[in-house]
């Protein structure tokens, strides 16, 4: 770049992404992005990222509000009833708040919620230029043992070099009650893919290979005992499927 990205800049660059900005400050950014093409690539990246997480989470603003969290009339009864039914009417809610955070947990555990997860990490980590991972290759042992440590039981960064893929590194990412870990991986071509680790330790299920497509993002995820793993990328479902059973086999048992 003609020269390095400072905090304004790059807060501008989102704001513009977001349509927050004002038509003179749009057109200041406009002219900056047509003079350099690698800050009109981060644009690009965010404006994609911003397409992916819209695609994930805005089903979920539309979904109805369950039936049991509806505040019902008010009744017009003697103050003494009234005070008895408002009593009665927060337990419901509150036990309809249990029922909802329940089914939220239950969810956001699933295979499928890890797909979900490991989509929008892919989304918002594999376009990034100067940051893509915590801990590079070069100090893969080091990774290794940080995320093993933070995850609670040993991970693995599969070695894909036999399906073209070379490691990138690692980081560290939040999940519901424990965190998860992100391996990135890229090809002699630029693509990437990310594999996404969940640890849980209640579980002990093994499913079979499932996909599922977020937004452009092709995901392959599978349980493997306590263990979620979710496979990400802007690859087909054939290129896909050697890279999934690659890593499979590696970390399987």
């Amino acid at each position: 770049m003609s020269e390095p990205i400072d905090g304004k800049l790059l807060a501008d660059l989102h704001a513009y992404v977001d349509n927050q900005l004002d038509p003179a400050q749009r057109s200041a950014i406009e002219e900056r992005l047509a003079a350099d093409p690698t800050l009109a690539r981060m644009a690009a990246a965010y404006a994609k990222q911003n397409a992916a997480l819209h695609a994930v989470f805005d089903p979920v603003l539309g979904a109805p509000v369950p039936s049991a969290l509806k505040r019902p009339p008010a009744p017009r009864w003697p103050r003494r009833l009234q005070q008895a039914a408002a009593a009665a009417l927060l337990l419901a809610i509150g036990a309809a708040g249990g029922w909802w955070s329940g089914q939220y947990a239950q969810n956001a555990t699933s295979a499928r919620g890890v797909a979900e997860r490991a989509a929008v990490a892919y989304t918002t980590f594999a376009p990034e230029v100067r940051h893509p991972v915590e801990v590079a290759a070069a100090q893969q042992d080091h990774l290794i043992a940080w995320l093993s440590k933070r995850l609670g039981t040993p991970v693995k960064a599969p070695v894909l070099t036999s399906v073209g893929f070379n490691l990138v590194g690692g980081r560290l990412l939040p999940d519901t009650a424990t965190p998860a870990a992100q391996f990135m991986y890229e090809d002699k071509q630029g693509r990437r893919l990310t594999l996404y680790v969940r640890i849980d330790g209640q579980r002990a299920e093994k499913t079979a290979f499932r996909w599922t497509t977020l937004s452009r993002v092709e995901v392959c995820y599978w349980i493997d005992g306590p263990v979620a793993y979710a496979v990400a990328g802007e690859l087909s479902r054939e290129e896909m499927q050697p890279v999934a059973r690659m890593i499979y086999q590696q970390v399987d048992g």
